[in-house]
């Protein structure tokens, strides 16, 4: 009786993604990418030669990717430290929502190395990036300003500072003037 239901689970988990790459016209080989898999695991997944994934990272990935929550799949666990999702991560997910890009789209607008970092942002396990370029290239995909990202941005930094055992608060003037410097330059560069 178990094995005939695992195999119920595992043909409807196939057969959302199956469903899900036909009508998004996605090829199977940017969505291995996107998800950080290899081409013939997904064929394997959708032709049900292997069960579908039961590793939480994928099936969060994959979610993600299909704008469903990873909950949709049977064979989702709820990790017992649950992925919080800051505010960067929802920022950057309402100014996707604001330009009616769908995840597959906004994926597209990288190059294919840099789609599965931004899954991982947007699955929020994995934070903003430190380096400003990368930020600016989210930022210029959304249409979001130099000033609304940089915040963000200054935040992320600050956050490494401190875990790294710069003091804020006690080095407050010199912390003042590096993010003061880091605006002034940002603000008056002439790319986004």
């Amino acid at each position: 009786m178990s094995a005939k239901k695992d195999s119920i689970i595992t043909m409807k988990s196939s057969e959302m993604l199956y469903n899900f790459l036909e009508n998004s016209n996605l090829h199977k080989k940017d969505f291995a990418q996107m998800i950080g898999v290899t081409l013939s695991y997904v064929y394997n997944l959708i032709d049900e030669t292997i069960p579908f994934s039961t590793r939480s990272t994928t099936l969060e990935r994959i979610a993600t990717v299909m704008d469903i929550s990873p909950e949709e799949f049977a064979e989702y666990k709820i990790p017992q430290d649950p992925i919080v999702i800051d505010e960067t991560t929802e920022f950057i997910r309402e100014k996707q929502k604001a330009k009616n890009l769908s995840t597959v789209q906004f994926l597209k607008s990288f190059p294919r190395k840099q789609r599965l970092e931004i899954v991982d942002i947007l699955r929020g396990a994995r934070p903003l990036p430190l380096d400003w370029e990368e930020v600016s290239v989210i930022a210029q995909i959304l249409d979001i300003s130099k000033e609304e990202i940089y915040e963000y941005w200054e935040a992320r930094l600050k956050q490494l500072l401190q875990n790294s055992g710069f003091n804020i608060e006690a080095n407050q003037g010199l912390s003042n003037a590096i993010f003061s410097c880091a605006r002034d330059f940002i603000y008056n560069s002439k790319n986004h």
